[in-house]
């Protein structure tokens, strides 16, 4: 299977599969000299497992990392680095049942087709959100190399099943908050509203999905590369990596199509002898380029496909349509595991174009 690695200077590839022996992760290109422990990965791992709740799965994963390489006397040395978790909490044995009918929502027909029924169908293989904890990782290593030049990532969930937060919260307030409750929201008052959805959502046996926005404070000018590596490019793309993404956006997003050029247009200002915008309909990127405001983009992710109704399916041994009810632990909404997962990749991308723009160095 090819598409398993993403960068140039930064480079992350990840392999795994839900329910396989482990989820890795191995960075080719990561400076020597950055202070990194185990502790620093979990602290990122944490953040991704909501707690036990009833709106998550009670597939309770430790999750414990592992650095297998690339690390001497608490520090990078310029050589792979290679990380990991151990998948420990699997029972694969309501898979066998479904092996032949395709699950509405998930890879399984397309993958079916495209690897000769040799794909791993064991809780979607490498189709799973499960995966993602490789990309929690690597970002956790990107997000400490962005410290070192006072770079922040901080990602928040705007929206679940159709509850959705009304004022934009400041970054004190996404600091303080998003990690004091289950979904991850900024907004406590707006939080429970959330919550709610995801359990009316779960007692009728169905899911909800949301949407989580991304905001990287202190990115300086000029980072990105046009026309076909340009900065908002490869954000998204790493974005549309993450199962479940369906749609991303920056600044303003899709309002822009609403919008005269006037109102759309961030006028320029001064302040504190610091060239900035006076709005940010952008996010951030003019031109595939860092503006010097806050990025900020936001992704849309579908509900969890696994779900506990009859949906219509095929039999692909008989070629007969049939009906299929998933059983096996689920997430009933995905969208609170998401939110480290977006601050990781953001700040993976960000990582690997400074390099390669030497804005931060080889040795530290």
């Amino acid at each position: 299977m090819s598409g398993n690695s993403i960068g140039k200077e930064f480079v992350v590839k990840c392999f795994g599969e839900s329910h396989g022996k482990c989820i890795s992760v191995v960075i080719d290109g990561c400076p020597a000299g950055l202070p990194l422990t185990e502790r620093d990965l979990q602290a990122e791992l944490d953040k991704r497992r909501p707690g036990i709740s009833k709106i998550v799965s009670q597939r309770f994963e430790e999750d414990k990392a592992e650095i297998i390489s690339g690390i001497f006397k608490g520090f990078t040395t310029g050589a792979p680095l290679g990380m990991l978790v151990w998948n420990k909490e699997v029972d694969s044995t309501p898979y066998e049942a479904i092996k032949h009918t395709p699950r509405p929502g998930h890879a399984d027909y397309p993958a079916f087709v495209k690897y000769g029924g040799f794909r791993d169908y064991r809780g979607g293989g490498r189709f799973s959100g499960r995966i993602t904890a490789a990309f929690v990782m690597a970002g956790a290593v990107a997000k400490k190399l962005l410290a070192t030049r006072k770079i922040e990532v901080l990602a928040h969930t705007v929206e679940i099943g159709g509850v959705k937060i009304i004022r934009k919260p400041t970054i004190n307030e996404i600091k303080r908050n998003v990690y004091m409750n289950p979904v991850r929201c900024a907004n406590l008052k707006v939080a429970g509203k959330m919550e709610k959805a995801i359990l009316n959502a779960k007692r009728e046996g169905d899911s909800v999905g949301g949407i989580v926005e991304c905001v990287a404070t202190n990115v300086p000018v000029g980072v990105g590369s046009p026309v076909f590596d340009s900065l908002d490019a490869d954000i998204a793309k790493i974005l549309f990596d993450i199962p479940a993404v369906k749609g991303v956006e920056f600044g303003a997003g899709f309002e822009v199509a609403w919008l005269r050029g006037s109102e759309n247009n961030d006028a320029y200002a001064i302040r504190g002898g610091k060239i900035v915008t006076l709005t940010n309909n952008a996010g951030g990127i003019l031109g595939g380029l860092s503006s010097g405001m806050p990025i900020v983009v936001r992704a849309a992710f579908k509900p969890t496909p696994s779900i506990n109704k009859k949906q219509r399916t095929v039999d692909l041994r008989k070629m007969k349509e049939t009906e299929i009810k998933i059983a096996g632990k689920h997430d009933p909404c995905i969208v609170p595991r998401a939110v480290p997962v977006l601050e990781s990749c953001v700040a993976i991308v960000l990582v690997d174009h400074m390099l390669r723009d030497h804005m931060i160095p080889k040795v530290l």
